[in-house]
């Protein structure tokens, strides 16, 4: 897979990427738990809903086809939450994902973040590994945007930090 990895290309979402990530993403939610009405409304309307207000969102490529992808939400000046982030069943765990959330984070960063937050479940649990491996540490949850939450992660960013921990 390392070869694989090599070719992969993180774009930032155009339209026609929209099916693949709400694919993507109904594939994960499904597996471990139900669509909300939140998911319906990021996932039907990615644009409006990331791009924008403000946010982002970033697209895995492989040999032409979308394998991954991330979404970075803006809720407010400098704060953005980590949302939305799948990778193709068969690729999980090949790497695609830490090289996504290096690229949304490096893009935050060109977006003016200071915070990034996530909201999570810790059964998902090679996730949080991940976000903990890149630095995110968590904090209290406070959040009822989605009932399947229950762990919320922050990763404040700064210059060194962000190059201590890509």
């Amino acid at each position: 897979m390392k070869n694989d990895t090599e070719q992969l290309g993180i774009v930032l979402f155009e339209d026609r990427h929209a099916d693949a990530f709400r694919e993507l993403n109904l594939d994960w939610i499904e597996e471990f738990f139900f669509v909300e009405d939140l998911d319906r409304k990021h996932l039907d309307y990615p644009r409006a809903s990331f791009i924008d207000t403000g946010g982002a969102i970033l697209m895995a490529v492989l040999d032409g086809a979308v394998v991954g992808c991330c979404g970075l939400l803006k809720h407010e000046e400098g704060v953005y939450e980590v949302s939305k982030m799948a990778v193709e069943g068969r690729f999980r765990g090949a790497g695609i994902g830490r090289i996504l959330l290096r690229e949304v984070i490096a893009h935050a960063v060109t977006l003016g973040a200071y915070r990034l937050t996530i909201l999570s479940n810790t059964c998902l649990e090679p996730a949080i590994r991940l976000y903990r491996s890149i630095g995110f540490r968590e904090v209290p949850f406070e959040s009822d945007a989605y009932a399947r939450g229950n762990i919320a992660m922050v990763l404040e960013l700064s210059a060194a930090q962000v190059g201590a921990n890509l």
